[in-house]
């Protein structure tokens, strides 16, 4: 408010959202806060905080909420795929009691493939996203993009279950990324995790609704990626589209490999587990490549499914999905005998229920 920001959720912010910025950012010390205040909302457009800063340790508390404008009120033909995008900021802490509202309803119904992600980590290392609540993005509700060391813990993201693309939480070309004690429920997969990722951590996470938590899609069009490190542990899953999903191209090159799915639970989970390496295939041209899959563990499953293939592995013949061990999991289907399908998988399974045929 000291940067004469109205915050009345009409008047556009955005100035004196940089100018706060700018006067925190070199600020020579430590640590300085950012503070947005409480009972107060804040109109703002398109914005990035850049760095890097001479503060060491940025800290910005949201206690107010924050509001992008419409689509109409957007100002450009061919918006950026961001709303809010912190670049090239390290040591950051974002956290508070606020709201973060992309007004995306407004953009669903367009289809519009150049809607922003609401709020972007970009090049940003050793920070922390804690306590807000994110609701209703335009596209992807966070997106995390060539980060290293974030850990982002309660948190709650909500949108409605017929929006598209809303993704919970979107991750790329990081590592060292950790999840934790969260509430994620959208149109979209809660956490999807793509190519150039590796030591994420996923633990305590409510999902659903939602499209569940994927890794990939990787290797479309032929290119090559790797995701590699990937553990969920103690995640429920209700009422959502698919459970455990990882999900790859045809064509394309790279691998998929070290991953643990532990300790979930599932109510009404249409397909639990899944892995599809023929995915988007349209089965006109002969498979010449796939991102190798390997080095997947599956253990302590249970709860219901809506479908009666509640363990889906449709696997390449060229690179066939390897080293799989799923352990004691117990999936029953509320339409009628589980069952599952199984292709070109190689691995093994103990006390697993429904029988995975193709596993020893």
């Amino acid at each position: 408010m000291e940067y004469r920001a109205i915050g009345n959720g009409i008047t556009d912010d955005y100035q004196a959202f940089l100018n706060a910025w700018t006067r925190i950012c070199e600020t020579v010390g430590t640590s300085a806060t950012l503070v947005i205040p409480k009972g107060k909302t804040f109109l703002v457009s398109r914005i990035s905080f850049d760095g890097p800063c001479a503060l060491q340790n940025p800290f910005v508390q949201v206690d107010g909420d924050i509001v992008a404008p419409t689509r109409e009120g957007w100002g450009v033909k061919r918006p950026s795929d961001r709303w809010i995008t912190f670049n090239n900021v390290n040591g950051l802490t974002i956290t508070g009691s606020g709201h973060i509202n992309g007004q995306g309803s407004t953009w669903w119904n367009m289809r519009d493939k150049n809607r922003p992600s609401a709020l972007t980590l970009s090049n940003c290392n050793n920070c922390q996203l804690s306590w807000l609540t994110h609701v209703n993005s335009q596209r992807n509700h966070i997106s995390i993009c060539d980060c290293n060391n974030v850990v982002i813990s309660h948190i709650n993201i909500i949108a409605p279950e017929d929006s598209p693309n809303t993704d919970g939480i979107d991750i790329s070309l990081s590592q060292n990324i950790r999840i934790e004690h969260s509430s994620i429920g959208t149109g979209d997969d809660c956490v999807a995790i793509n190519g150039g990722c590796k030591f994420i951590n996923i633990t305590d996470l409510n999902c659903g609704p939602g499209h569940g938590i994927s890794i990939g899609s990787l290797g479309g069009d032929g290119r090559k990626d790797t995701v590699e490190e990937v553990h969920v542990q103690n995640v429920h899953f209700s009422g959502t589209m698919n459970g455990a999903r990882i999900k790859t191209w045809e064509g394309g090159q790279g691998f998929a490999r070290n991953i643990s799915f532990d300790q979930i639970t599932l109510a009404e989970v249409y397909n639990p587990i899944v892995i599809d390496q023929h995915y988007f295939s349209d089965h006109r041209t002969v498979e010449a490549s796939a991102v190798a899959i390997r080095d997947v563990t599956f253990s302590g499953i249970r709860g219901t499914s809506t479908n009666e293939i509640v363990i889906n592995l449709n696997c390449s013949a060229v690179v066939p999905f390897t080293s799989i061990v799923m352990n004691n999991i117990n999936i029953q289907s509320t339409k009628s005998v589980a069952s599952s399908d199984c292709v070109n998988a190689r691995g093994t399974a103990t006390a697993t229920f429904p029988n995975v045929p193709c596993l020893t």
